[in-house]
């Protein structure tokens, strides 16, 4: 299995680039923030990306996301320090393929990781259990309160561009300087975290909830 590592701790990388390539697996790159890791998996077309969430430029959430949209057959695994539950829950919604604390030991990470060729989640018993207790719950209607931060600050930007009327895929991916497949993952995002079903229920949403600020009537 070809990997990318993306962590902005250079000794950790090295480390962990040790200690794959003692059990035969390929570190075919090593990213220090998320965007270089977005464009090496562009460039270097690797199986894996061992993901850390806190990193500068783009964090590993957003760059999760990207590569979910833009790479839908890349796997990600996030590999952080942080076991936080929101962190968790998050990752996986990003398209995350596992969730993976640091203090694992040795042998139970490449248990997953071999798991994670086979098509499996890399998630210990322990964390599979909370993201199905999650999922489990059920969710709000539209019609209940809602809390916009739950929504990114890029979701946000398209929310704000769909408000103002770029509704258009290929127009919003202009506008944000982005693919269109990221335009899309962020709007099925949107839709979901709103619990709508449509971009005009979105933008009457926003408006009457005053997610961002109503256009201007000026030419």
């Amino acid at each position: 299995m070809r990997i990318l590592i993306a962590d902005d701790h250079a000794l950790f990388r090295d480390a962990l680039k040790s200690l794959l390539g003692a059990r035969d697996f390929d570190v075919v790159g090593e990213a220090k923030d998320g965007q270089e890791a977005i464009e090496l998996a562009w460039k270097l077309k690797p199986d894996l990306v061992l993901m850390d969430l806190a990193m500068p430029e783009i964090d590993g959430l957003e760059a999760t996301k990207r590569l979910a949209a833009e790479l839908p057959e890349l796997k990600v695994v996030v590999l952080t320090a942080s076991d936080d539950d929101a962190s968790l829950f998050e990752a996986i919604k990003s398209g995350a393929r596992g969730y993976l604390v640091k203090d694992l030991e040795s042998g139970t990470f490449f248990d997953l990781l071999e798991g994670v060729a086979r098509g499996e989640p890399a998630l210990t018993p322990a964390l599979a259990r909370k993201v199905l207790e999650e999922f489990a719950r059920p969710r709000r209607r539209a019609s209940e309160s809602y809390d916009p931060d739950a929504l990114t600050e890029r979701e946000t930007d398209v929310l704000e561009f769909m408000v103002q009327g770029v509704t258009s895929n290929r127009k919003l991916a202009e506008q944000l300087g982005v693919s269109e497949n990221t335009v899309k993952f962020h709007v099925r995002n949107i839709l979901d975290k709103l619990h709508l079903h449509n971009r005009a229920q979105v933008v009457a949403y926003a408006l009457r909830n005053r997610l961002v600020e109503a256009p201007s009537d000026a030419d």
